[in-house]
């Protein structure tokens, strides 16, 4: 846990902690599944529902149905929130996190919205748009059971960063038996889940959400891109570059201090190797200053990758 960037480690805890609490607080079985008792408060109802409150759209995303749900979340998150963050930086990454959260969660409500209207309108043709409220008010306790929980929203948009910052880098994904590109693997995910929203009903995934974190993280991401000094731009991520660079020079001084111990005299060819690796990642953390991160090239962002392993 302590390589774990700060807010991508809290955030695995805040998550965990209200799980465990989910769990202590107790709920109702229904078959296989539990209705867990704290979900009805925290998870996003729908917005018409008596139920429904605003700050549910911040709240469901701490919010899981059962351990699997919050293991593959968390999983996801560990496995690609912390290369994210450490290339952006903490605010940056919250800021990211939490507004595609939200943004995946409004997804849910128009989705829910179209689904509600859909069934009355095949039932009833006469009635419009605005009669909605009227029809949701004598139907409040079944629509307070449309509840949504989970990251996932915000862990897919997660995903959508890193295959937009690394979109070259090969990744091993199981089941497949040999290492994907990062774009390739972000076009078959969102390829997956718009499928699943066409051709799935009642399956209980929120497919339509998971697309919106997509969405609203691409069109962030996009800003940002364009306009590198507005915002959290990429300026933000520069204590990882800062760090990276002086992690560097330790460790270069380091190997060559313990090269002139061992012998008595400075290897001069391994000096001027480390001189030159050094001069190369100090050339990139001055175009990211200048440029912003958008600005390096594949084999750029590949040196730099690697050196945050």
């Amino acid at each position: 846990m302590r390589n774990i960037p700060v807010v991508t480690k809290n955030l695995l805890i805040i998550n965990v902690l209200v799980f465990l609490a989910t769990v202590a607080f107790g709920g109702q079985s229904f078959g296989n599944e539990t209705a867990y008792r704290l979900n009805n408060i925290l998870g996003l109802h729908f917005f018409l529902a008596p139920d429904f409150h605003i700050y549910q759209l911040f709240t469901y995303m701490f919010a899981h149905g059962g351990f699997t749900h919050l293991f593959f979340n968390m999983f996801a998150l560990w496995m690609f929130g912390c290369v994210v963050e450490n290339v952006w930086g903490p605010k940056k990454f919250i800021f990211y996190y939490i507004s595609c959260g939200v943004g995946a969660g409004m997804f849910q409500e128009l989705a829910q919205f179209g689904q509600f209207y859909m069934e009355i309108t095949s039932q009833q043709p006469t009635l419009g748009i605005l009669d909605m409220p009227a029809v949701a008010t004598q139907l409040g306790e079944a629509l307070n059971t449309w509840t949504t929980v989970g990251a996932s929203g915000a862990i897919y948009a997660i995903l959508l960063a890193f295959g937009m910052i690394f979109p070259e880098e090969r990744i091993f994904i199981f089941p497949l038996p040999i290492p994907i590109k990062a774009k390739w693997f972000v076009l078959l995910y969102a390829g997956i889940e718009l499928f699943s929203a066409i051709s799935t009903s009642g399956d209980g995934v929120a497919h339509l959400a998971h697309l919106g974190g997509m969405i609203f993280g691409f069109f962030m991401i996009r800003y940002w891109q364009k306009n590198p000094s507005k915002g959290y731009g990429p300026s933000k991520g520069e204590d990882f570059f800062s760090n990276l660079r002086s992690s560097w020079e330790k460790r270069t001084k380091k190997k060559a201090d313990t090269g002139r111990n061992s012998t008595g005299n400075p290897d001069w060819d391994y000096n001027a190797q480390k001189k030159t690796e050094q001069d190369e990642i100090d050339r990139i953390l001055d175009k990211i200053r200048r440029s912003g991160y958008d600005s390096l090239t594949a084999e750029e962002k590949r040196k730099l990758f690697d050196q945050s392993k």
